[in-house]
């Protein structure tokens, strides 16, 4: 079968491998579609924390049943989603429900090889029913799960105001989200076109061009209190350090994002505000079913959301492309079959 392998950072390369074999309890299927994530473009430019090469990406999978062990609830064709963090189901954040931080994660295409290939074997625990969703809906749901997954850990209140930074994919996906939690959500990013789009598509009651102002600018936005939650979906050290002082006293503030260095703050200003100070990672199984049935119900514009497109022959030289030239970008879709 055909792979697009990152042998290093900076080269893709095409590989013909052997088909996998299905492992106990595991569902060999077929690769449809690809969601190329920002973590895609990082491995590709060497910055991804975690991280061994060669490495096959691709953790936003559609895929179709090939084989399912005997008494599968899953049957040769069925479309379904796939869960890619692997958890070990026994130590200490497993067994308190949160698999999604497990201390031996392996999250496929990032610690393990991933779905930028014909067929793949995963767990059928890691598998979801794609009932009344397309292969590209289905490919979608991953990532927009991270965004529920972090207005989750803010615990908001459908009268708060709710600040995203960062109108990348992940931070559309947040702001979608909050906004179906009743949040009054404001978007910031340094890209004036892209904050249009994103605001376009998830209904954001405002936007906010990031620059020397941005301290200014959200205390006009909310009268000098500050933003109920922040959202950092940058993965930008500055952005995530900056973003500290837009929090509202009694505020919460969830970094998504994620950077290799030290992140640091005022400790008398953190203190005065009572902040919450929350990471969020990966999501659970209930975010993504939470994402599922928002798509069903014809709540997030998935088809205005994939705005470029390949295949896993193309994606070798596209994903090069894009990792620089991200015009009009939100999120690239790779077609396998």
């Amino acid at each position: 079968m055909e792979v697009l392998v990152c042998l290093e950072p900076g080269q893709l390369a095409l590989e013909q491998r052997p088909e996998p074999e299905r492992g106990a309890s595991e569902v060999v299927a077929r690769v449809c579609r690809v969601g190329v994530c920002g973590t895609d473009y990082h491995i590709y430019e060497g910055t991804q924390p975690f991280l061994k090469y060669p490495r096959i990406m691709g953790h936003e999978l559609a895929v179709e049943v090939a084989e399912a062990p005997t008494g599968s609830a899953f049957k040769t064709g069925d479309l379904a989603i796939v869960n890619p963090y692997l958890s070990c189901g026994t130590c200490h954040a497993c067994q308190k429900g949160k698999p999604n931080c497990c201390t031996r994660i392996a999250v496929l295409g990032v610690h393990r090889d991933g779905g930028m290939t014909e067929y793949i074997s995963v767990p059928e625990s890691n598998l979801y029913p794609a009932v009344g969703l397309n292969a590209d809906e289905a490919a979608a749901v991953e990532f927009l799960a991270i965004g529920a997954h972090g207005i989750g850990r803010a615990g908001m209140t459908a009268a708060g105001k709710t600040l995203i930074v960062g109108a990348g994919p992940i931070g559309i996906g947040a702001a979608i989200f909050a906004g179906l939690e009743g949040a009054a959500v404001t978007l910031m990013d340094r890209d004036g076109d892209r904050l249009v789009a994103a605001a376009e598509l998830t209904g954001a009651v405002a936007t906010m061009v990031a620059g020397d102002r941005n301290s200014e600018a959200v205390s006009d936005a909310t009268g000098g209190d500050g933003f109920d939650t922040v959202i950092d979906a940058t993965g930008s050290r500055a952005s995530m350090e900056a973003s500290f002082a837009y929090v509202a006293h009694g505020g919460a503030y969830v970094l998504l994002g994620l950077v290799r260095d030290s992140v640091t703050f005022s400790d008398p200003e953190f203190h005065k505000r009572e902040m919450r100070l929350l990471a969020s990672r990966n999501a659970l199984k209930s975010d993504f079913e939470r994402v599922m049935a928002a798509i069903a119900a014809k709540k997030v514009p998935i088809s205005r959301l994939i705005t470029h497109r390949s295949t896993l022959v193309g994606a070798a030289s596209d994903i090069a492309r894009w990792a620089t030239d991200k015009r009009g970008l939100i999120k690239a879709m790779i077609e396998v079959s």
